[in-house]
């Protein structure tokens, strides 16, 4: 993933966008940060890059500042005292805690500083608005695929997120949900792989060495776990079509094993969270705006509501083999 212009703060690495065009002399852009939880894996470049792409940015409107939370905690609270200290305007947070990040959005509450939540939830009621998917009905989704294709009875493992993120409880309430419907299925182990493909394989690996051939299913509460499991099943000269597998997010390499028949994977709309976001930031900002993201007709069940609702959900698509080459073709 390339972006435009990076920029060094006391606490982070950002991304900095900042496109004068359109923007006339007489009205400076909005400078809206965005704190992200981490930009290692491809969901959350997705996610930046669609933020990059937003019309509000792309016209000049909006100056846009994408920061590297690092999965730290810390690092986005020293980033949002930098946003503070430096007069941003709003700033949108995907928190890696749901906890520790209200911290965070109390210091810009503070400052008179508006926040939107998008993708992770924080535990906080100072939030102008949320825009997100509902994590409970992905871990359901997710869980029920696995579990249907094991008829409901054997063993699986399960594969959280980072421990103590909105998405890996809420995502664990939904494969509990699931489990609750299948009496003959036995959990054998659940840990977190912090959304990483190499710590799910290397987990995966060493179930696979304790456990043998009683695994029938992998619950990963993300793909690319879900991919880390697939490569220690193939390392270990085990055949995938053996075991049922499933993760979240739609990311491009989960799309193609979805076509190769060897994983379910749900789409999380990662662009349709960062630009209602960044439309709902500007709202906060500017009264008289109007959005200008087109996800707003793509989903018109998400009303706009004047940017005034407490929350917007990003519906999930469920990836077959009927949508996948169209998802796929996005991506190019």
């Amino acid at each position: 993933m390339t972006f435009k212009t990076f920029a060094t703060t006391a606490s982070a690495l950002a991304l900095t966008v900042s496109l004068a065009t359109g923007a006339t002399a007489q009205e400076e852009p909005l400078k809206i940060g965005a704190a992200v939880y981490g930009l290692n894996a491809e969901f959350m470049q997705l996610w930046a890059a669609a933020a990059e792409q937003h019309p509000a940015v792309t016209s000049g409107l909006v100056d846009l500042t994408v920061f590297d939370g690092r999965y730290d905690a810390l690092v986005q609270q020293d980033q949002f005292e930098t946003m503070i200290t430096q007069g941003y305007d709003a700033i949108v947070f995907v928190p890696i805690d749901v906890e520790a990040g209200a911290t965070a959005v109390q210091l810009a509450a503070d400052a008179d500083i508006p926040v939107v939540g998008s993708n992770t939830r924080v535990n906080s009621d100072l939030l102008k608005a949320y825009v997100g998917s509902d994590d409970v009905q992905a871990g359901y989704m997710e869980a029920k695929s696995v579990l249907d294709d094991m008829n409901c009875e054997g063993a699986v493992v399960i594969i959280e997120g980072p421990i103590g993120q909105s998405a890996q409880i809420q995502r664990g309430e939904g494969n509990e949900k699931a489990l609750a419907e299948c009496d003959g299925v036995e959990v054998l182990e659940k840990q977190t792989a912090n959304w990483s493909r190499a710590e799910a394989q290397s987990l995966m690996e060493n179930w696979l060495t304790s456990h043998g051939g009683d695994i029938k299913g992998v619950i990963a509460q993300n793909d690319e776990m879900a991919l880390g499991a697939i490569e220690a099943i193939k390392a270990a000269g085990m055949n995938v079509d053996d075991f049922a597998i499933a993760g979240v997010d739609g990311v491009t390499d989960a799309l193609m094993a979805v076509k190769a028949g060897s994983m379910a994977s749900i789409l999380q709309d990662g662009a349709a969270q960062a630009q209602g976001a960044i439309d709902v930031a500007v709202k906060a900002v500017k009264p008289d705006y109007e959005p200008m993201s087109e996800i707003w007709k793509k989903y018109p069940d998400m009303a706009w509501e004047n940017g005034e609702n407490a929350e917007y959900s990003v519906p999930w698509t469920q990836v077959t083999l009927d949508n996948v080459d169209a998802l796929l073709a996005e991506r190019q």
